[in-house]
C-alpha cells in the first residue's frame, strides 16, 4: 500500500509520462518474471477478498437460523398433523402459542418454548447446522491466510525487485559519470547530479515497490466489488455506490478550497528558510552593522505568515482521515438502513447485510488508494525521466580502436601545441591556432588574466576536452592515438581545488598507488615539509581526515602536492596551486614545487607571478592566443602586456 499522500504536496510531474514509463518498463527486464508473478499474486489475493464477503454472508445466516426458533403457521399445522404426538401436548402447545408465529420477537419465542412439553420443543427447537458452519469457517480461514500469504510474498518480491533494480540504476550512473565529457560536468550543477544519482533513483524505487502492487489490488477490488454488490443485491449496491459518491463529493470540495493553502504554506517556508540561510550565513555582518533588531523584526514577518497558512493548510490535512471515516461510515449506515427495511420484508437475509458492509469498504478504500498510486507513478515518471535523461547523455569519444601507447618509463617529456583550436561551442572560438613547445624538463608557466585559455589549455593536454582543430604531441605522438588512461598516467596534478577524501593521510596521500610505501609517503611528506605537524596529529599517518577545521587550507595543499611526490609521472601540471594558501606557505609550497619539479617537464598556471620568477619559459595568454613568450626577464625588458600584468601586482 502506497504511503498516504497530504493534499498540497509538491509533486513534480513528467514532460513525457507515457515515455517515461516505457524506458523504466524496458529497463526492467531483467526482473519480468518476478514482476508478473508478483502482480499476479496481487491479483489472486484480492480476487480472494473478494470471494470471502459472500462465504460470510451464507456463515451469517446459517448462524442466524441456528439461533431463531422454527415457530411458523405452517410448522404449527404439521405438528398438529403428527399422529406421533399426544394430543394433550398438542392441546398445550396451542394455548402457550396461540397465533405466535416467526415474526414475533425472538425473547417472546424462546419464553414460550421454554412452557412447552418435549415432544413439542423437540420439534420446533433451533438446530445449528455445524457441518456447514465448520466447513465455511475452514473455507475463510484457508482465503485469508492465502491471501495474506500470496500478499506477503508479493511484497518480498517487490522489495527484492526494487531494491536491485536500484543498485542496477546506481551502477549505470557510475559508469556513465566516467563516460561523460568535462562538459557536461561545467553546465550542470554538483547538487543536480547528486539528486539524480540519490533522491530520483530512490524515488523510483520506493514508488515501484509501493505502487504496483497496490494499484494491481486497488483496481481489482474496486471492479470487483461493484460487480459482487450488484451480483448480490441491485437496490443495496445503488445504496452503498451512492452513499460513498456522496461522501467523496463532499471531501473533495473541502479539499478543493483548501489547495490553496497548502501552495501558500511551500511558498512561505521557502520564503523563510531562503532568510535564515542568508542571515545566518552572514551573522557576523548583521551583527556588526548592528542589525539584528530589523532582521528580527522581518523574520517575525515571515514567521507569522508561515504559521497562518500552516495553521490552516495542517488542519485541513488533520481532517483527512476524519472525512475517510465519514465517506466509510455513510456508506455503512445507509447499506445497515436500507438492508434492515429489506430484511423486514424477507427480500435479502441477514447475511447480505455483513457482506455488503464489508463490500463498501472494498469499494471507498481503493479510490483513495487508486489515486495515490497514480500520483506515485506521477512522481517515478518524473524522477526516470532526470535519470534517463542523465544516462543518455552525450559520452566521450570511444577509445577502443587506439592501439597507441606511451610507457612513462621510457618518456622523455617533450610536449608540443601544433595550431590547436578549440571552442566549447561551434559558434564560439576560445583558443585560436594556439603552438608552444615544451622541451623535456622544462618548467613551462602559463599567465594571463581571467578567461584567457589557461586551465582550457591544460583540459585539452589531459584530453578532457577534443580539441576541433590542430594537434597535440606528446613525444611526437599524437594524444588522438592515445587512450585518456594512458594520458592521465603520464602526469601529476596538483589543483586550486584540494580534494581530500574522508579517509586516513597515508590513503589520501597514496591515493591510486598502492604500491607505495609508508617510507615513500614520510619521505614525500618531509619535502613538502607536513611530517611535522602529520606527527603531532593522533595516529599520525593513520589520523582521519573529516570536515573539521583541524587541518587547515594551506596543510591540505600540501599534503596534494605530496600525493604528487609519490607518483613517478614525467609530466606535471600545477594550476593555482599556491592560491589557497599565505604567504609563509607559498614559499614553503614553492619549495616543495621546485623539488617536484625536477626531472619532469612541467606546466604551471598561477595568477600570483612572483611564484613563476624561475620558469625557464613564461607563455603570455590573452583571448585564447600567446601574445608573448620567453623568461621573466626578458618579458620585463619588453615591458608589454606580462610587465603590465606582473607590476599591477604591486599597484594601489
Amino acid at each position: 500500500m502506497p504511503r498516504p499522500m497530504r493534499p498540497g504536496r509538491n509533486i513534480e510531474k513528467s514532460k513525457d509520462f507515457k515515455g517515461s514509463m516505457k524506458k523504466i518498463i524496458k529497463s526492467l527486464s531483467n526482473w519480468y518474471t518476478p514482476l508478473i508473478i508478483s502482480l499476479t499474486l496481487a491479483l489472486i489475493s484480492a480476487i480472494l477478498a473478494l470471494i470471502a464477503p459472500n462465504r460470510l454472508s451464507t456463515l451469517t445466516d446459517y448462524i442466524t437460523e441456528g439461533i431463531t426458533p422454527r415457530i411458523s403457521q405452517e410448522k404449527i399445522t404439521e405438528i398438529m398433523g403428527n399422529p406421533n404426538i399426544p394430543m394433550e401436548d398438542k392441546q398445550q402447545m396451542k394455548s402457550i402459542i396461540g397465533n405466535i408465529d416467526s415474526d414475533s420477537k425472538t425473547e417472546e419465542l424462546l419464553n414460550a418454548m421454554d412452557k412447552l412439553p418435549t415432544s413439542i420443543y423437540d420439534e420446533i427447537k433451533p438446530i445449528m447446522n455445524m457441518e456447514k458452519i465448520k466447513s465455511i469457517s475452514l473455507l475463510l480461514a484457508i482465503l485469508y491466510v492465502i491471501s495474506s500469504l500470496f500478499n506477503y510474498i508479493e511484497q518480498i518480491i517487490m522489495a527484492n525487485v526494487s531494491n536491485n533494480y536500484s543498485k542496477k540504476m546506481r551502477l549505470e550512473i557510475t559508469k556513465k559519470i566516467n563516460k561523460l565529457p568535462l562538459k557536461y560536468f561545467d553546465g550542470h550543477e554538483t547538487g543536480d547530479i547528486l539528486s539524480r544519482i540519490t533522491n530520483d533513483v530512490d524515488t523510483m524505487s520506493q514508488n515501484m515497490n509501493q505502487s504496483l502492487a497496490s494499484l494491481v489490488t486497488s483496481i481489482t477490488l474496486f471492479i470487483g466489488s461493484v460487480i459482487m454488490m450488484f451480483v448480490t443485491n441491485w437496490i443495496m449496491a445503488i445504496t452503498g455506490i451512492v452513499a460513498s459518491i456522496i461522501g467523496f463529493s463532499f471531501m473533495f470540495k473541502i479539499l478543493s478550497k483548501s489547495q490553496k493553502y497548502f501552495v501558500e504554506r511551500q511558498e512561505e517556508l521557502g520564503n523563510l528558510n531562503g532568510y535564515i540561510e542568508e542571515i545566518y550565513s552572514a551573522h557576523t555582518i548583521v551583527s556588526s552593522y548592528n542589525g539584528i533588531e530589523e532582521t528580527n523584526n522581518e523574520f517575525d514577518k515571515l514567521n507569522n505568515k508561515l504559521f497562518t497558512c500552516s495553521r490552516k493548510s495542517q488542519f485541513l490535512s488533520g481532517i483527512m482521515q476524519p472525512l475517510m471515516g465519514f465517506v466509510g461510515n455513510l456508506g455503512y449506515v445507509a447499506i445497515c438502513v436500507v438492508g434492515a427495511l429489506l430484511t423486514m420484508n424477507n427480500v435479502i437475509s441477514f447475511g447480505v447485510i455483513v457482506a455488503f458492509m464489508i463490500y463498501v469498504r472494498m469499494f471507498t478504500n481503493p479510490l483513495s488508494q487508486i489515486a495515490q498510486s497514480f500520483t506515485s507513478l506521477q512522481s517515478t515518471a518524473a524522477a526516470g525521466e532526470r535519470v534517463f535523461e542523465f544516462l543518455e547523455e552525450s559520452e566521450m569519444t570511444n577509445e577502443n580502436k587506439l592501439t597507441g601507447h606511451l610507457d612513462k618509463r621510457n618518456v622523455k617529456g617533450e610536449i608540443e601545441f601544433k595550431n590547436v583550436k578549440f571552442g566549447y561551442d561551434k559558434d564560439r572560438t576560445i583558443i585560436n591556432n594556439f603552438s608552444a613547445k615544451a622541451k623535456p624538463g622544462e618548467k613551462i608557466a602559463i599567465v594571463g588574466p581571467t578567461g584567457a585559455g589557461k586551465t582550457t589549455m591544460v583540459n585539452l593536454l589531459m584530453k578532457f576536452y577534443e580539441i576541433n582543430d590542430g594537434d597535440i604531441l606528446i613525444d611526437g605522438v599524437s594524444i588522438k592515438e592515445l587512450t585518456r588512461e594512458n594520458i592521465h598516467d603520464l602526469f601529476i596534478m596538483v589543483l586550486q581545488d584540494t580534494w581530500l577524501f574522508d579517509g586516513t593521510i597515508a590513503e589520501n596521500i597514496k591515493f591510486n598507488q598502492e604500491s607505495i610505501t609508508e617510507e615513500e609517503i614520510w619521505e614525500a611528506c618531509k619535502v613538502v615539509g607536513i611530517d611535522h605537524f602529520i606527527k603531532t596529529l593522533p595516529g599520525g599517518l593513520d589520523a582521519k581526515i573529516e570536515d573539521n577545521d583541524t587541518i587547515s587550507g594551506g596543510q591540505k595543499q600540501l599534503m596534494t602536492i605530496a600525493r604528487g611526490m609519490t607518483k613517478n609521472a614525467p609530466f606535471l601540471i600545477l594550476d593555482e596551486a599556491t592560491s589557497n594558501v599565505d604567504t609563509r606557505t607559498e614559499e614553503l609550497v614553492g619549495r616543495a614545487m621546485d623539488k617536484l619539479t625536477e626531472g619532469r617537464t612541467s606546466f604551471i598556471i598561477a595568477h600570483r607571478l612572483s611564484t613563476i620568477k624561475n620558469a625557464d619559459l613564461i607563455l603570455v595568454m590573452n583571448e585564447g592566443n600567446i601574445i608573448e613568450q620567453g623568461s621573466h626577464d626578458e618579458l620585463m625588458k619588453k615591458n608589454g602586456f606580462y610587465a603590465k600584468l606582473y607590476n599591477s601586482q604591486f599597484e594601489l
